[in-house]
């Protein structure tokens, strides 16, 4: 049996944490080495277990989740944080996404999608529920029209991609390329939009209108 993925929930409501670990204890591939019940002390979880995968609330007392996710993604990196919250409004999702949040997903999300979540940014690509998807993709957002945009239209269908969620490997098979292709384009892609992270490239997709 493969090592299981190790979690870290975060959550102010000692009621809401109960929920999610029993949600999760019943899942092999999955392990909730520690809890924690604002930003600072989920900072110290995360530097005494070095989990995969930290499931953050948002807002919480002393520290809120969006500042303990800024400084958890300065001083370990590899750590993927999955945001959860009650507030579904595109202000809250960007802010989630520059601070360097792999994924975003509402409280009420079901056992099996939430399991499915952790998976999915455990394995390198991002994840937003399907309500958030509805949200960043129907309010308001700047035209890309209105922006010089230095893709060129297969840059723009790995970028399309990416940002949903997809794998390299699914990327490649989606569009017929070569998994290195695929590489070579999310670097390029990379290098001409001067972003250096996964969770970056989406939140360029969704700010430019390239989702639509």
């Amino acid at each position: 049996m493969e090592k299981p993925i190790n979690i870290i929930i975060v959550d102010d409501h000692q009621v809401v944490l109960e929920g999610f670990m029993a949600r999760l204890e019943i899942e092999p591939e999955i392990q909730v080495v520690a809890t924690a019940s604002n930003g600072l002390e989920a900072i110290d979880m995360v530097k005494q277990y070095l989990p995969d995968v930290v499931l953050m609330d948002v807002s919480m007392p002393i520290m809120n989740g969006i500042d303990a996710t800024k400084l958890i993604k300065e001083e370990f990196p590899e750590v993927k944080v999955l945001m959860l919250t009650m507030h579904d409004n595109r202000e809250y999702i960007m802010n989630v996404m520059q601070a360097g949040a792999v994924g975003y997903m509402l409280k009420e999300i079901s056992a099996e999608k939430m399991v499915q979540a952790i998976k999915t940014v455990n394995l390198g690509s991002t994840y937003f529920c399907e309500s958030t998807t509805q949200t960043l993709f129907t309010e308001a957002i700047i035209p890309a029209a209105k922006k010089t945009n230095p893709l060129s239209r297969r840059e723009e269908s790995v970028l399309k991609l990416v940002a949903q969620g997809s794998s390299s490997k699914k990327i490649a098979s989606l569009l017929n390329i070569s998994y290195r292709t695929v590489e070579t384009h999310r670097q390029n892609i990379k290098h001409k939009l001067d972003v250096h992270s996964t969770a970056e490239l989406a939140k360029y997709a969704v700010e430019n209108g390239l989702l639509n």
